[in-house]
């Protein structure tokens, strides 16, 4: 019996421990291609591969003076006290926070969005996510202005 106290109470600050790690924020611009939870990104963040449409978990995160295919320019944060708009509901409030500049619609760059999913708005998350992708790769930021077609 003891034993199994003990296990489960492991079992728990464990779990604990993976969730902390899982939501810690990396920085803006790191230093090395990262494998990282998409809770993790920030503004800043630059995407070696967009992923494919739905549900988002890891993505490869590189330095941004490496090509890279899209960068997280905003961050919506709803209310920790809101309750679930639904999913397009999440889409749209976020989708009205992302904003291009003149000069990336002229580049061709389009926005998309990434809201928290049911299951990741029940274990507290509220952040939405407005992904800027250019046409083809890019070094830079478009948060700084500095993004220009890699190669």
């Amino acid at each position: 019996m003891a034993t199994l106290v003990v296990l489960a109470v492991g079992t728990t600050v464990g779990t604990r421990a993976v969730t902390a790690a899982r939501s810690r924020a990396l920085p803006a611009d790191v230093a090395t291609p990262t494998d990282a939870y998409a809770v993790q990104l920030v503004t800043g963040s630059c995407l070696a591969a967009l992923p494919d449409d739905g549900e988002v978990d890891r993505v490869e995160v590189v330095p941004c003076r490496d090509p890279h295919a899209a960068q997280v320019v905003a961050q919506y944060a709803f209310d920790r006290a809101a309750v679930w708009p639904g999913q397009e509901g999440a889409h749209a409030r976020v989708e009205r926070a992302c904003v291009l500049s003149d000069e990336e619609v002229a580049a061709e760059v389009r926005l998309v969005t990434w809201a928290p999913t049911a299951d990741s708005w029940a274990a507290g998350d509220r952040t939405g996510l407005c992904v800027a992708v250019p046409p083809a790769p890019v070094t830079g930021s478009f948060v700084d202005g500095t993004a220009t077609p890699a190669g």
